[in-house]
C-alpha cells in the first residue's frame, strides 16, 4: 500500500518558488557580483542550478555554479551504512571572498548545513556564506536558519518531505508523506 501523500507544491508552483528565491538572492547580496551559488548534493544542485538560469534570464550574469557533496562530512557517517554514496563536490575556483549562497531542498535537523559549512572552509575563506532552502520543515537539532525559504511547513516526527525535481525524478513536485514503518 502507498502511504498518502500530500502536495505542498506542484511544478507551477515550484516554479514561481525558486523565482522568488532568486529575487531574494539578489537583494541579499546587493546584485550579483562575487556572488557563488552552491548546491548541496543531490537535489540542492539541480535547484541552484534552476536559480542560476533565473538571475541569468533576468540579469544576463551568469553566477557561477557549484556542487557540494557532504556525505565524508557528517557527523552521523556511521548511521548511513558501510558503503554510503558519494557524490561529486565540484567548486572550481577559490571561494575567498566571494559572497557564497548554500542552496539545498529541505532544512530539518542543521546537520547536513554544518557539515556543508564544515566542507566549505576546506576551498577558502568567503565574505559572506548565506543559506537558501525550497523547505524549511522545522525540527532543528543545531543552531542553524536558512537567509531565504522558499516554503516554511510543519512536518510532524512521523512525515518526511519528499522533493522531487525533474533532471531526477522526471517530475517537479514536494510531498509531504508518511515514514515507512520499520517492520
Amino acid at each position: 500500500m502507498t502511504p498518502k501523500t500530500v502536495t505542498v507544491l506542484d511544478a507551477r508552483a515550484l516554479d514561481r518558488t525558486l523565482r522568488r528565491m532568486a529575487d531574494q538572492i539578489l537583494e541579499l547580496n546587493a546584485g550579483t557580483d562575487a556572488l557563488v551559488l552552491v548546491g548541496i548534493q543531490r537535489r540542492g544542485v539541480q535547484l541552484a542550478e534552476r536559480i542560476g538560469r533565473i538571475i541569468e534570464a533576468q540579469d544576463g550574469v551568469n553566477v557561477p555554479r557549484g556542487a557540494l557533496d557532504i556525505t565524508l562530512y557528517r557527523d552521523d557517517l556511521q548511521t548511513v551504512g558501510p558503503r554510503p554514496v558519494v557524490g561529486a563536490t565540484h567548486l572550481p575556483w577559490t571561494l575567498d571572498d566571494q559572497r557564497v549562497v548554500i542552496v539545498d531542498d529541505v532544512l530539518y535537523s542543521g546537520r547536513t548545513v554544518r557539515a556543508a559549512l564544515d566542507e566549505l572552509a576546506d576551498f577558502g575563506r568567503p565574505a559572506r556564506i548565506a543559506l537558501a532552502v525550497l523547505i524549511d520543515r522545522g525540527g532543528r537539532e543545531l543552531p542553524i536558519h536558512a537567509d531565504i525559504i522558499g516554503r516554511k511547513i510543519d512536518v510532524a516526527p512521523n512525515e518526511r518531505v519528499d522533493v522531487f525535481v525533474e533532471e531526477l525524478d522526471g517530475r517537479d513536485e514536494v510531498v509531504i508523506a508518511a515514514r515507512q514503518s520499520e517492520s
